[in-house]
């Protein structure tokens, strides 16, 4: 039996999604130990003390299903972002939601439009829902938003932005977004996936929830696995107008964020000491990085978020393997369109360390 046939049209071209490496797969590969892994943009701190706190309090209570719609949760980040509870809804990371937005309103004979070199789950989900991509050429490895409304036709369903960009680090200001989104029919939704928005600095920070009001057919999603350090319970979060949650939820799992995810991210959103650090830890470490590649004469892409991207302008596959017998793990993002780059995910102070000393000796 051909199972492949069965599927729908848009699945026997798509390829699995490649996450980051694991260590226990490298280490028992090659037999060697003490690996240390840079490549899926985790938080290098671990799990912060409340979160920790949280999920140790909830515990006795895991036998029975968590609350399916996340009050509690909810009304944490409703009173941190000044918005109602009907404009949130959660998920099993925002990955979950923005797959759950293509499921709801795209289609066959419908256009997404997204840029050159971002966030591959784009790619994935247009095929996968049988619409047309409209990819626009990058400028300087980031988003062309005035190619991007160029590019929007009536048929164009969904607008796709990370910003700042995974996996390049490049951002976006906020006076030529709101310019973009000025231009933005009424009826295309746009998705702006803020998963790294913490590691901006504060003033340069886009106020997208401010826009809200403005902006009916925009839609912010935010996760807590990057800066809030919870990638391995899978919670993020949309907002956006009441009517487009409720359309959403129509299609939503059930109990789709698991109790430990709702308490942790719940106690996380007060663990303003945990966050602080971690950005404070990412700025430092990331200046080390640059200076690093500026005296080795290596060419980067500046970052806004949690990672830096190589380029070293020839095929990076040989320097990736030569860095896994190192025992660092980095990632290589030729599936993005980058062949001639790794992105390094910002770790610890002696894990930064071993990276760099791993360069050094793979390059020369």
């Amino acid at each position: 039996m051909d199972f492949l046939a069965l599927a729908n049209p848009g699945v026997p071209g798509l390829h699995p999604y490649q996450p980051g490496k694991p260590v226990e797969e490298l280490e028992r590969e090659l037999g060697i130990s003490n690996s240390v892994k840079l490549a899926s943009n985790e938080n290098p701190l671990g799990l912060g003390p409340k979160a920790r706190a949280a999920i140790e309090r909830a515990l006795p209570e895991l036998a029975r299903y968590p609350d399916a719609n996340g009050f509690a949760l909810k009304a944490k980040l409703a009173a941190k972002l000044g918005v109602s509870h009907e404009q949130l809804i959660l998920g099993n990371g925002s990955n979950e939601l923005i797959d759950l937005l293509f499921h709801t309103f795209v289609g066959p004979q419908q256009e997404v439009v997204y840029s050159q070199y971002t966030f591959i789950v784009y790619a994935l989900a247009t095929q996968a829902h049988g619409a047309k991509a409209v990819v626009v050429p990058a400028r300087d490895f980031g988003h062309d938003l005035d190619a991007m409304a160029a590019a929007i036709t009536p048929a164009t369903r969904l607008v796709c932005i990370t910003n700042p960009n995974n996996p390049t680090g490049t951002f976006v200001g906020a006076a030529e977004l709101e310019a973009f989104m000025d231009k933005v029919p009424a009826q295309v939704l746009v998705v702006l996936d803020e998963a790294y928005t913490e590691y901006v600095a504060e003033d340069e920070r886009i106020p997208s929830i401010d826009w809200l009001a403005r902006y009916p057919n925009l839609i912010v999603s935010r996760t807590f696995s990057k800066a809030y350090g919870l990638a391995g319970l899978r919670v993020g979060y949309m907002v956006c107008h009441p009517q487009l949650v409720a359309v959403l939820n129509r299609v939503r799992e059930p109990f789709n964020c698991n109790s430990l995810a709702l308490a942790a991210a719940e106690a996380a959103l007060d663990d303003e000491d945990y966050l602080n650090q971690a950005v404070e830890l990412n700025r430092r470490e990331m200046a080390r990085y640059e200076a690093f590649f500026r005296e080795k004469g290596l060419k980067y892409i500046p970052s806004r978020a949690n990672f830096i991207t190589l380029d070293l302008e020839r095929d990076a596959a040989p320097v990736y393997q030569a860095l896994l017998r190192e025992g660092v793990i980095v990632r290589p993002i030729a599936g993005y369109g980058l062949p001639t780059c790794l992105r390094i995910s910002i770790g610890l102070e002696h894990e930064n360390q071993r990276c760099l000393d791993a360069l050094a000796r793979v390059l020369g």
